[in-house]
């Protein structure tokens, strides 16, 4: 058993602002005794897209470095919910990446699916203007047990969570920058049914409240993490914060053993 976090954030354009906020957030989490820590998706960066390209890093970058010395200091895991990487010359990458205890990249993942979507009564969005979709369902093996990585949007996918349990994953990420509208209707129920139907712990930070990229956004916040039988342990509201739980892998096998649906998959 362990104490996992998520860290909320109020991500900016102001990109050293971020990573301070971060930083803070992290090491208050990690005093409490957190082992691993996650933040939201668009950590370093939640701004115009038009700057993306300049942004964009790859595992050697500033941004990376500052968080793998972070959790060499700590002594921890760290998934940090997503960073711009640098993909061709035109788009980039939605990277989650997750760094162990030495520092060290232990697992990266590159999200699959990318929202473009036109929110009734909310925002049109289309991130496939600047990014590249992944292709790899992604399951890191750590000390604390196997975790699945996902971003935002991939959440409206269950195949994905499916393929993740097919490939081990106990605990599963879902760093995200939900909009204030789907995230009203649709955060919650979502990801207790993830956690539902992959019998996992769901660990999903949040951005959250207005964003400083012409008022174009405004994220939900309400991180969260779920227990494999889809009980909300603990959530955030709308500011920055953390929230925490002990994380205990020996309830995802008592579920799944005395509800055995990977066996019972026929399709």
């Amino acid at each position: 058993m362990f104490l996992a976090a998520c860290v909320q954030l109020n991500g900016s354009s102001d990109i050293e602002r971020n990573l301070s906020r971060a930083e803070q957030l992290i090491r208050n989490a990690a005093t409490k005794g957190a082992k691993l820590i996650v933040t939201p998706e668009a950590t370093t960066f939640l701004g115009p897209h038009s700057q993306k390209l300049a942004l964009a890093e790859d595992a050697h970058g500033h941004t990376h470095q500052i968080f793998s010395k972070l959790a060499d200091e700590l002594n921890i895991h760290l998934l940090i919910g997503s960073l711009v990487e640098k993909g061709d010359s035109t788009k980039v990458y939605n990277t989650s990446v997750l760094f162990g205890p030495d520092g060290g990249i232990i697992a990266k993942y590159q999200k699959i699916h990318l929202f473009d979507v036109s929110v009734p009564g909310g925002v049109t969005f289309k991130e496939s203007d600047t990014c590249i979709p992944g292709t790899d369902v992604v399951v890191a093996d750590t000390s604390l047990g196997k975790i699945g990585l996902t971003i935002c949007y991939d959440l409206r996918f269950p195949e994905i969570y499916a393929a993740l349990v097919a490939k081990g994953a106990e605990i599963i990420t879902v760093p995200s920058a939900f909009t204030m509208t789907t995230g009203k209707a649709h955060w919650s129920v979502l990801l207790r049914a993830r956690a539902i139907e992959t019998q996992a712990w769901v660990l999903a930070p949040g951005q959250c409240g207005e964003h400083d990229d012409s008022g174009l956004r405004h994220s939900y916040g309400h991180s969260l993490i779920v227990d494999p039988w889809g009980k909300i342990v603990d959530e955030a509201e709308h500011e920055e914060g953390i929230v925490f739980a002990q994380i205990d892998l020996e309830q995802v096998r008592e579920i799944r053993r005395k509800i055995p649906v990977g066996s019972h998959r026929r399709v």
